[in-house]
């Protein structure tokens, strides 16, 4: 039996089938790495910047295509209603509540448009709240630009919020800036200063994604791929298995019995 296994074209079988396994499954591994990346969120188109009023209109919620937009808003700041959003990184995207050494604070700054509304205006970040920065308020009429980011929750952060000495938020939550900038219209979400508004450090925003979709008809090739490799050990099983028992018939036959 082992020399039947190991003859030159038994040999020659074996080498060609690992070659075709290895080669499937590659193959396969391939069309599965096509069929995860489709599915991955990818930049959407993003457009020239429009007024942050347009995409913000009063009484409404942010969402769907304008999250991320960059915008742009004219106006006057209001240093008095300046508020710090504290526990948070210069990443507009990381989540808040959890506070580490690298925590700081953004500097929430109420611009007042020529309309009289007020749109809120993450202008930095700054690591502490007696940073000179923060005050470092811009004088007179300013042109910001950014991007747009909707409203965040509040309610798993209330118990801490409340702790929060004045002048200070957990959240940017355009229904507590209601309630703080007493007697104003408010626009729903906030604008992300790009570059930032003043001397802080940039607060980094992601453009607007797209989700993925999947492409099915790969992961069909994959598993067609694997299937493939399954019968090609299929296939040199058989063979072997038949050159073995012809063999050993050869063996058992008169003729070579009275070879021998």
């Amino acid at each position: 039996m082992l020399r039947t296994l190991f003859s030159p074209r038994i040999v020659g079988l074996h080498l060609l089938t690992i070659g075709v396994l290895i080669a499937f499954i590659f193959l396969g591994r391939w069309q599965l790495g096509v069929f995860e990346e489709s599915g991955r969120p990818r930049a959407a188109a993003d457009p020239a910047p429009v007024p942050a009023a347009t995409l913000a209109p009063l009484a409404a919620q942010l969402v769907g295509d304008v999250v991320g937009r960059r915008v742009t808003a004219e106006g006057s700041y209001d240093p008095d209603r300046q508020l710090l959003v504290a526990d948070r990184r210069a990443d507009v995207d990381a989540p808040g509540g959890k506070v580490s050494q690298d925590d700081g604070y953004w500097v929430l700054t109420p611009l007042r448009l020529d309309d009289g509304t007020l749109m809120p205006v993450v202008r930095g970040w700054a690591p502490r709240s007696d940073d000179p920065a923060v005050a470092d308020v811009p004088q007179g009429r300013v042109t910001v630009t950014g991007r747009l980011s909707p409203q965040q929750g509040t309610d798993s952060v209330q118990r801490r919020a409340a702790a929060l000495p004045a002048g200070q938020v957990q959240t940017v939550s355009t229904g507590e800036l209601v309630n703080l900038w007493v007697g104003q219209k408010v626009r729903p979400g906030f604008v992300v200063a790009q570059p930032p508004s003043g001397s802080l450090t940039q607060v980094a925003i992601s453009p607007p994604a797209t989700e993925g979709a999947f492409t099915w008809r790969n992961l069909a090739y994959a598993a067609n791929w694997w299937i493939f490799a399954g019968f090609a050990v299929f296939m040199w099983f058989h063979f072997v298995r038949d050159a073995v028992r012809a063999d050993r018939d050869r063996g058992k036959s008169p003729e070579m019995a009275l070879e021998g």
